[in-house]
């Protein structure tokens, strides 16, 4: 019998498996590689990436997780806050500026600067909430981000806005893979305040890219790590649990004390079969916003207006914003070196738009956008594109949301849920709730095994 089956091979599963590498464990991973919703390729100096792309900063458990793997990250030296819009592109300059320095209408401008004023005084607000405070478990700040401002949508917080004004102010929120009549008010803001930067941060970058770090976690597991084993069953029994899978074309099963369930909400609801009704009924209302993204990979020589921007919103276009992939190596040089590597992103409406579409009309439709945004001849120095397209996106805070936290985060079973649906921290969410399973599970296999050395009972007895 194992100690505990991690079963989910993205961040959050490799989170959990890494706290427990010196236990018994298995990690069951259904698909040919780990990361999940992290997918990064190395190309030289640069790096194609798809999915996740910025982590948290000092004190967070990212932090923690990258310090005990040996990976380096960096502060991400580009602005996260350029746009392009109406033929206009700002990369410097203080964003509540943003609006008397791109074309638009008077009407949208004065709507424009309204809406910011009123989401300006939310974020300090916001910013205030979200605060460590020292010795806090980070489930009870997860529950006040979640409780803010959590009645309504964020559209109907900010009312309904002239085109202009709102094609300008909504891709900071669609970020969420939810359009703004979709997510909650409270967490359209907190969206405005990652962006800003103020209260909190995501806005480190892996060297070498995202996909270094789940790729050294499974490394260093060694064969704990089992692909292609797509979980079909996880049941209880009086003292353990029993987990079926599929492998190499053969139904499996393994049993172990604990499971850390490391998936996506909808498929931990469907092999979850035996957990609490409250529990799967909270799953199944977890939503998800697809989004799809793609890589490009290029070889111009001569610096570029881009060169010091991370991040570029583009509202009115295909995708609601740019990322310069290149921005860490760009912070190491003394000359800029010839290439470069750019990710669109498409969340929300827009990934409905283009998910029916073949990857080659999606990068016909990207690189004529990338004309527009990055100059003319962005297409002609292009030497690689791939598309990625993500159906179960991202999780995203809807009104109401914030009462299904409780149930979520109730212990009991011996099946432990962990994953970026239960918390609004994105990268960092999986990885606080990794860690979370993997010490409740560490805590209550020690506590056994001391109940068995009392009794003068086998410790690893099945």
């Amino acid at each position: 019998m194992k100690d505990v089956v991690v079963v989910g091979g993205g961040l959050a599963g490799l989170a959990a498996a890494w706290r427990l590498r010196h236990w018994d464990t298995v990690l069951l991973e259904s698909g040919s590689r780990v990361g999940g919703r992290i997918r990064s390729e190395r190309r030289g100096r640069y790096w194609l990436n798809w999915g996740g792309h910025v982590f948290a900063g000092p004190g967070s458990t990212t932090d923690a997780l990258l310090s005990e793997v040996g990976i380096a990250a960096a502060q991400v030296p580009g602005s996260l806050a350029g746009v392009a819009m109406n033929g206009k592109l700002l990369i410097k300059g203080q964003v509540p500026a943003y609006p008397f320095r791109i074309p638009m209408p008077l009407s949208s401008r004065i709507a424009l600067v309204k809406a910011g004023l009123k989401v300006s005084a939310q974020v300090l607000r916001y910013a205030r909430l979200v605060r460590r405070r020292p010795g806090e478990d980070p489930a009870l700040r997860q529950q006040r981000i979640y409780d803010f401002e959590n009645g309504r949508s964020f559209r109907d917080f900010v009312g309904d806005l002239p085109e202009d004004a709102g094609a300008l102010f909504y891709p900071t929120v669609t970020r969420s893979a939810a359009d703004p009549h979709e997510i909650a008010a409270g967490a359209g803001i907190g969206y405005f305040s990652l962006v800003w930067n103020i209260g909190q941060g995501l806005s480190r970058g892996i060297i070498g890219g995202p996909s270094t770090l789940t790729q050294a976690v499974a490394t260093a597991l060694g064969d704990r790590v089992q692909l292609g084993a797509e979980v079909a069953e996880i049941v209880h029994t009086k003292r353990s649990v029993v987990v079926r899978y599929r492998q190499d074309g053969r139904d499996r099963e393994v049993e172990s004390r604990f499971v850390v369930l490391a998936t996506p909400a909808p498929v931990s609801r469907g092999v979850a079969v035996d957990l609490p009704p409250d529990v799967r009924d909270a799953l199944g209302k977890v939503v998800y916003g697809p989004y799809v993204s793609a890589a490009f990979l290029t070889g111009e020589s001569a610096p570029q207006p881009w060169d010091a921007a991370y991040g570029i919103a583009t509202p009115k276009r295909s995708f609601n914003i740019v990322l310069n992939q290149a921005s860490l190596v760009r912070g190491s040089e003394s000359t800029r070196q010839p290439g470069s590597s750019i990710m669109t992103f498409s969340p929300a409406g827009l990934a409905r738009t283009l998910l029916p579409k073949s990857d080659e009309e999606i990068l016909r439709i990207y690189t004529e956008d990338l004309n527009h945004v990055l100059g003319a001849g962005f297409g002609g120095s292009v030497v690689e594109a791939q598309v990625q397209r993500w159906e179960t996106g991202a999780p995203y805070c809807f009104p109401g949301r914030g009462a299904l936290q409780p149930t979520l985060m109730r212990r009991g079973s011996r099946v432990l849920l962990a994953g970026d649906y239960l918390g609004t921290l994105y990268t960092e969410t999986a990885v606080q709730t990794g860690f979370s399973a993997a010490q409740e599970a560490a805590s209550l296999l020690a506590t056994e095994r001391q109940q068995r050395a009392v009794r003068g009972l086998p410790l690893v007895a099945g």
